[in-house]
């Protein structure tokens, strides 16, 4: 038996893992990232509602940061919980505390090794741009615009110069913090569906601003303003202020985030609903 002085230490509650699916319409919010000076971000209303749930303050890490009015159809997110629920609880129970333009798609239990940014492997990332003479009245703020017609074919033929791993410092934010401005991308297409234009990249990771800078030469090529060529020349000039001019936040959807088969990471196989 103890005796009086003794002194009881109580262990902290085991932590666990969670990964969940984030679909969400970007045109309210002031970007992903919480930030001091404002709440109206995803961030801090995804962490308010899932610290409801959970009983505690949430924090949670995202694959990827999106812009002020950047949309997502896959954003991928973890959290460190003490207080275990069920995955129904953390699916609905937490859509029920969101407002109308943020939704949990799936969420799973995962390792302690999962992490939702540096455990990613690649990342997808779509721009549609309706391509008519008048700008949608209904869509304005799903989709970017372009009243002049856009040859889908010159811009393929530009968008092929910037597939493989090149350094990207022209096509980035002039002050983007990532350490390197080297990325890989694996495709890079186009594709024309009606007035529909769309523009669907994959890459191992994304520079700061780096798909609407390069859809911004896209579009200034595919209006017959430049040659396709123009797309390697502001490449290889390693130098923002000789590259286009950036793109719109509208349009801009991260589809999917792609991880090693060993977490075993929900699959999507997500499409943007009104290119179906």
């Amino acid at each position: 038996m103890p005796g009086t002085n003794s002194k009881v230490t109580a262990s902290a509650s085991p932590k666990t893992r969670v990964a969940l699916g984030v679909e969400y319409n970007g045109s309210s919010y002031q970007g992903w990232q919480f930030q001091k000076h404002t709440q109206n971000t995803v961030q801090a209303e995804l962490e308010s509602a899932l610290s409801f749930v959970a009983n505690e303050k949430i924090r949670v890490i995202c694959a990827g940061r999106t812009d002020s009015g950047v949309h997502a159809l896959n954003q991928v997110v973890h959290f460190d919980t003490s207080n275990a629920r069920n995955i129904r609880a953390w699916v609905e129970g937490t859509n029920t505390r969101l407002s109308d333009n943020i939704r949990i798609r799936w969420a799973q239990y995962t390792s302690e090794n999962f992490h939702a940014r540096f455990s990613a492997i690649a990342r997808r990332y779509c721009y549609v741009i309706d391509n008519r003479p008048v700008r949608s009245a209904i869509m304005s703020r799903q989709l970017s615009w372009q009243p002049r017609d856009l040859d889908t074919g010159l811009m393929q033929q530009a968008a092929d110069y910037l597939v493989g791993e090149h350094n990207f410092t022209s096509y980035r934010h002039v002050h983007c913090q990532a350490k390197s401005p080297v990325k890989t991308v694996h495709y890079l297409n186009i594709e024309r569906r009606g007035f529909l234009v769309t523009i669907d990249i994959k890459a191992n990771a994304f520079l700061h601003h780096m798909v609407r800078n390069i859809a911004g030469v896209l579009m200034a090529i595919g209006s017959g303003r430049k040659k396709p060529e123009w797309s390697k020349q502001i490449l290889d000039a390693y130098d923002r202020q000789q590259g286009g001019v950036t793109a719109p936040p509208f349009g801009l959807y991260l589809v999917d985030i792609e991880y090693p088969d060993g977490f075993s990471i929900t699959k999507t196989e997500m499409e943007l609903p009104f290119l179906i």
